[in-house]
């Protein structure tokens, strides 16, 4: 039987580290996504999410990662009519 998922422990570390390497990412990645394994701290980068993703799960198959879009205060958003 798998363990429980803390959801909001995932999000609350994720937005803390991202928050912290965000700024070094920016110059070189502006626009990029990163996708961070919160217990490790290792992140990852790519042109999509899903990019970033593959290459996370590459190293921590079994783990629920954090996504963000450098630069940006959202990884994705939705327009209205």
């Amino acid at each position: 039987m798998k363990p429980e998922i803390d959801i909001r422990r995932i999000g609350e570390k994720g937005r803390e580290l991202f928050k912290r390497i965000s700024e070094e990412l920016k110059a070189d990645y502006r626009g990029k996504y990163v996708v961070i394994e919160v217990d490790s701290g290792d992140y990852f980068i790519g042109a999509t999410g899903v990019e970033a993703g593959k290459k996370a799960r590459e190293k921590y198959p079994d783990k629920i990662f954090f996504q963000g879009k450098i630069g940006y205060r959202a990884a994705v958003s939705f327009k209205g009519r």
